[in-house]
Formats: C-alpha cells, sequence, structure tokens
C-alpha cells in the first residue's frame, strides 16, 4: 500500500454522494437511508485509517465506485446469517465450539411447537392464575432422580454463582485444591467464588484431599462444603478425594451444606454405554448432596442451561432470590429440557431419540457401514481415499479420559512428499469451512480426514458432496 499525503484524506467522497450511487440506491430501498448512510461513515473513517490508495476520476476526485463495493460488501455479509448448521466430522460427540449437544428431532419439535404460539409457561390452566414455570422441572426432576425439587437456570456457571451467592456469601466455602477447576474459555472457579461473594478455603493438596483435610478447615465462619467434579479432566496414580457421601455426613454434622457443582449432567446411568465411571446426579442425591448443580448441554443432550436440583427449602430459596430473575431460562429451553427429562424416564427412548447417547453407543460395524458409505460416494467422485482407525470423544467436558474407537476416512493427496501432504490437507480443512453447510473434518499428522461417528446419513451425502467440489475448485 502507497503512503498517502495528509491532504489526500480530505479527497474522499462526502457521505451525500456516495448516496447517489446506483448499488448503494438499491441497498437505501431495502434497509432505508439512515442505516445506509451510518454505514458509509463508518466505512470512509476505516478507509482513512487504513490509509487507503483511492483511485481519481479525470476530474480528479476519488471514485465512489470503491466506497460503494466496500459498503456494499459489508451489508452483505451482515445480512448473511452468520449462526449456519455445521456437519460435524471431528468425531467429537458434545462439541463445545460447535454448540455442545445436538437436539434430536422430539426436543427440535416440542421447541418449534412452543415458539410459534402462546404457552402455559407461567399460567396454571386447573386453576386459570398466574403459575409457575419451574413446577414441572420439580415433578420431573423428583421422579427421575429422587430429588426434593429443582429449577433450572441459564448455564452451570450460573447455577453454582447463585447457590454460592444465596447461602455463602461473605463467608467461607471449603474445596479441595484439586478440584479447583477451569471450566473453559478462561473461567476459573476461584474467579466464579470471588463474584459470588464467598470466601474460597483450599484444602489438601492437587492429587491428594482427604475428609479430614475438610474437617479441620471447618470454622465458625465455613457455610458450605463444595465438591467439584473433575469432568474435563482426569488425575491417575497417587491420588485421593472425599466422596460426596463422606462430605455431606460431615457438612450435615456441622450444620452446613453439602453442593456438588457435577457439571457434566448424567441423570442416571442408562445400561450398555460406557458410562460406568461418570457420577450421577441420581447418585449424588441419594448420597445425600444437599445440592447438585449441573449442565443441560452436556450429558443431559439438550440446550444451554444450568440445573440445581436438591432439598426442597434450600430450592425454595433459590427461586426467590432476586439474581433468579436474571438467570431464568425462557420458555423454549423449558420445553426442551422436559422433553429431555422425560426421555430419561424411558431407556429405551435415551438411545432412540437422544442423539447424544445414539452416537456415543453407536457400534463398531454400524461406523464402518458409515465409513464405507462415505468411502463409496468420494471413489465414485474419482477422490482417492482409504478408512483408518480413530478415536472419538464425548467431548464438552465430559469423560475426558474415555475413548470411543471408530473410524475416519481419509482424503488421500495427490502427491506422497510430506510437504505436499500436509499442504493439501490444510487447502482441505480451509475450503471446507468454506462449504455451504461447512464441513469441520480433522488434521491429524498433516492428513485431512473425515470422522463418521457424528455424521447421519443425509450428512455423508453433504460433506461427499462439499469435498468433490472443493477438489474441483482447486483443481481449476
Amino acid at each position: 500500500m502507497k503512503e498517502q499525503e495528509p491532504e489526500q484524506f480530505f479527497r474522499y467522497p462526502a457521505v451525500g454522494r456516495v448516496m447517489t450511487h446506483p448499488a448503494i440506491r438499491s441497498l437505501v430501498a431495502h434497509y432505508g437511508h439512515s442505516s445506509i448512510a451510518r454505514f458509509i461513515r463508518d466505512e470512509l473513517d476505516r478507509m482513512r485509517a487504513e490509509r487507503c490508495d483511492i483511485s481519481s476520476d479525470e476530474g480528479g476526485e476519488p471514485l465512489i465506485d470503491q466506497v460503494s463495493t466496500r459498503v456494499a460488501a459489508r451489508i452483505g455479509s451482515l445480512v448473511t446469517p452468520g449462526l449456519v448448521r455445521v456437519i460435524n466430522a471431528t468425531g467429537v460427540v458434545i462439541h463445545t465450539n460447535l454448540g455442545r449437544a445436538p437436539l434430536g428431532a422430539a426436543a427440535a419439535s416440542r421447541i418449534a411447537e412452543i415458539a410459534q404460539g402462546y404457552c402455559n409457561l407461567e399460567f396454571d390452566l386447573n386453576s386459570g392464575r398466574r403459575g409457575n414455570r419451574q413446577a414441572r422441572l420439580r415433578e420431573l426432576m423428583r421422579f427421575a432422580v429422587g430429588s426434593e425439587d429443582a429449577i433450572a437456570v441459564n448455564n452451570n456457571a450460573a447455577a453454582v454463582m447463585l447457590v454460592l451467592k444465596q447461602f455463602a456469601m461473605r463467608r467461607e466455602v471449603i474445596v479441595s485444591r484439586g478440584e479447583l477447576v477451569e471450566i473453559g474459555d478462561s473461567f476459573r472457579l476461584p474467579e466464579i467464588m470471588r463474584e459470588s461473594g464467598a470466601r474460597l478455603v483450599e484444602v489438601g493438596a492437587t492429587n491428594r484431599t482427604r475428609l479430614s483435610d475438610y474437617e479441620r478447615a471447618i470454622t465458625d465462619k465455613t457455610a458450605m462444603l463444595l465438591k467439584v467434579h473433575q469432568s474435563n479432566f482426569r488425575m491417575q496414580g497417587f491420588v485421593e478425594d472425599a466422596a460426596i457421601a463422606s462430605l455431606s455426613k460431615l457438612a450435615h454434622e456441622r450444620g452446613l451444606i453439602a453442593v456438588y457443582d457435577l457439571g457434566s449432567g448424567l441423570l442416571t446411568r442408562p445400561e450398555g454405554l460406557p458410562l460406568k465411571d461418570e457420577p450421577t446426579v441420581e447418585e449424588a442425591i441419594d448420597a445425600g448432596a444437599d445440592l447438585v448443580t449441573f449442565s443441560g448441554d452436556k450429558l443431559l443432550g439438550g440446550p444451554q442451561a444450568g440445573l440445581i436440583a436438591g432439598r426442597r427449602e434450600l430450592v425454595a430459596k433459590l427461586a426467590k432470590a432476586p439474581l433468579m430473575r436474571a438467570l431464568r431460562p425462557g420458555k423454549l429451553t423449558m420445553a426442551a429440557i422436559e422433553d429431555l427429562v422425560l426421555q430419561y424416564l424411558d431407556a429405551g427412548k435415551l438411545q432412540d431419540e437422544n442423539p447424544v447417547f445414539r452416537m456415543i453407543s453407536r457400534a463398531p460395524d454400524d461406523l464402518r457401514a458409515s465409513a464405507d458409505a462415505l468411502v463409496a460416494l468420494l471413489q465414485q467422485g474419482g477422490v482417492a481415499v482409504q478408512v483408518v482407525p480413530s478415536d472419538g470423544q464425548v467431548g464438552g467436558g465430559a469423560l475426558p479420559g474415555l475413548m470411543l474407537p471408530g473410524w475416519a476416512v481419509e482424503i488421500v493427496a495427490p502427491e506422497s512428499s510430506a510437504r505436499a501432504t500436509k499442504r493439501f490437507a490444510e487447502a482441505l480443512f480451509a475450503a471446507l469451512l468454506k462449504s455451504n453447510p461447512p464441513v469441520l473434518g480433522i488434521l491429524r499428522e498433516g492428513k485431512f480426514m473425515l470422522d463418521v461417528r457424528a455424521l447421519g446419513d443425509d450428512d455423508i451425502k453433504t460433506a461427499a458432496a462439499a469435498v468433490l467440489d472443493a477438489l474441483r475448485v482447486a483443481r481449476r
């Protein structure tokens, strides 16, 4: 870019002149004069800041085509939906960057039904008076996991914040050093605790914390014993922690509250799934935890939400807390959660209707059949491919040590050198992110592949078409 003289900045066209351009007049007809004028001013300021090298017409004035083109491009980008469906070929079932748990058809249908009209969110159809949006959840959770009461908020961090603020503000909360987790995107439990007004008391060592560590730390300022499930990492070897049953017993003996931040949100343990090491909400309630907090968009398999289940009098206080008004979820979230808890009550429905459990439980033969189907479509288009073993993951900060053996389809590079293969893989990865819909695959050891665990039949066809289009463009 050429260096411009200061006086050239005064040669940019006036907003009014840009407004006369045919392309801009067309935009004004759609979006209104004031909105387009704001865009033009913003773009002119941007061009000055970038010290753009502007063209000039015969009269010495800058052409307005450049400004108009840039304004039109920005508006085109703005009015195109930014949130789009993505084909997940990573092998990660609950992919945080891709919106975590995908909803099944039943839950999505419930959301659509409720979204398109009015509903009895806070209206009691029996009495004809105002109702409680959480009442239905309370009954379902009592039946599903044995809790006396339950409420929902907008995510699990909010659930933990609400509990800490309500029951431990300006008081001490005892937590194991090995459970001071980072939940993602640099948010850490100590920071959430500090924002709540509670005082953190760390006990034990990183790898070993005993019940006696909690016992010695209790003072007259202590309000709560908090256990945090290590849902997004695992420690092995010389490790020890205090079970929630022991912590609950100690808390009750000392007149304290025992809270379990379970995080991952497995309500009960379905048979036939590789989840035997994952603690459940039901087990935590049975072990005596006063309150259990967990996510809605992980192993519950639903929308972003945080749920709090436990003792009736404690949940009632949370429901009446001023902060609850800011944290409560809306009708669409409540509709989806209701459907998902009902799925847990029917073991057959859970694996049939809940995509998370369906993907986790896919048999090796089924995965291989999906890989072979993808291979057939790509080979028909003349693409060199091979099926390779690929370990999937549950993801989403749940079951970090569990590998899910499966298969992926590697797109073989036309050249065999390591550098050429890597360059081909990176180019194809980037190209597929620009397809419609985008396809997110895997870059592994300098190669590009598509893991089939999270791909349905239609996704396989879409992914194959996207790969063929991307390679066709690359050959031109």
